[in-house]
C-alpha cells in the first residue's frame, strides 16, 4: 500500500495515503465517494495494519467544507471508520490531547493540514478546500488552540499535504473576489490574460493563515506535489468520481 510519512518518531506518526492502481479502488480511503464501502474499508484496514493500529482507533468526520473543528476524545474512537453515518457530523478539523486516536482527513485536491505542538502534546488535521480556506478553517483552529487550549503558537510544527497547484487551480472573479477578500492572499494570485482565469495557490494561502496566528514560517512544510499532475494524486478536478486520500496524524 503507497503512503507517505511526513513525521514518524518516538511521539507522532503523520502521512498520507497514495493512489495506487494496484490496490481495490486504487487506493481510495473515502467511504463518501466510491463504488464499493466493502473495498474501502479493507483499505482502511491495510492502512492501519502498517501503522500498527486497528481500523477502531480512525476518526473520521463528515466533511462539508465548514470551518467548524472538534476536540477529539476516547470517546469518538472509530466515529465514521466503518460506517460514513456513525462520522461526526458538518466538521472539517479534528484536534486531540489523548494517545492512540487516528485522526483522519480526506481530500482530493484539497489543502490537508497535518500539526503537532509536542510541547502541549496536541495534534490534528484540517481539511481546508478554497471554500475551507476563505472561511479560514485553519487559521481559526489555531485561534482557538492558543486563546481556549493556551497552546504557544512557536510550539507547532504544520504539515501542508499535497493538494491542486496553482497551475492547475483555475477559477472566476467569483473565487477570485472571496481570495482578494482575505486581505493577505493577494501576493498567491495572478490572472491569466490567454484564459480570462485566475490562478490561487492554495497552500500558500493556507501557510500564510498559519502564519498570522504566530507559527514560525520554517515549522512549516509544504509538500509541492499536484493532485492533479501526480499519478499517485486523486484529482476531483480532473476526475468527478475520483477516490480520496487519507491524510492522517496519531500520537503514540
Amino acid at each position: 500500500m503507497k503512503t507517505k510519512i511526513y513525521y514518524n518518531n518516538e511521539q507522532f506518526i503523520a502521512g498520507t495515503t497514495l493512489k495506487d492502481m494496484t490496490e481495490l479502488e486504487q487506493n481510495n480511503m473515502a467511504l463518501h465517494v466510491c463504488t464499493s464501502p466493502d473495498d474501502v474499508v479493507n483499505n482502511r484496514k491495510k492502512l492501519a495494519a502498517t501503522l500498527q493500529c486497528t481500523l477502531h482507533d480512525f476518526i473520521c468526520t463528515e466533511q462539508t467544507h465548514s470551518a467548524n473543528f472538534h476536540r477529539a476524545t476516547f470517546a469518538d474512537k472509530g466515529l465514521g471508520a466503518l460506517q460514513q453515518d456513525t462520522a461526526i457530523a458538518n466538521t472539517d478539523a479534528l484536534y486531540t490531547f489523548e494517545k492512540g486516536l487516528m485522526l483522519c482527513s480526506f481530500t482530493a485536491d484539497c489543502v490537508p493540514v497535518i500539526f503537532y505542538n509536542e510541547r502541549q502534546g496536541v495534534i490534528g488535521v484540517i481539511h481546508s478546500g478554497w471554500q475551507g480556506t476563505v472561511k479560514e478553517v485553519t487559521l481559526k483552529l489555531f485561534q482557538h488552540l492558543i486563546d481556549t487550549e493556551q497552546c504557544n503558537p512557536q510550539d507547532f510544527h504544520v504539515q501542508i499535504g499535497m493538494a491542486l497547484s496553482q497551475q492547475k487551480f483555475e477559477v472566476d472573479t467569483d473565487v477570485y473576489d472571496q481570495f482578494k477578500g482575505l486581505g493577505y492572499a493577494d501576493n498567491f494570485m495572478y490572472y491569466n490574460t490567454e484564459t480570462n482565469k485566475y490562478h490561487i495557490d492554495n497552500q500558500q494561502t493556507v501557510k500564510k493563515q498559519c502564519e498570522l496566528t504566530g507559527i514560525p514560517s520554517h515549522q512549516i512544510t509544504i509538500d509541492p506535489t499536484c493532485t492533479f499532475l501526480s499519478e499517485e494524486g486523486f484529482s476531483y478536478r480532473q476526475d468527478k468520481a475520483c477516490g480520496r486520500h487519507l491524510s492522517f496524524i496519531m500520537r503514540k
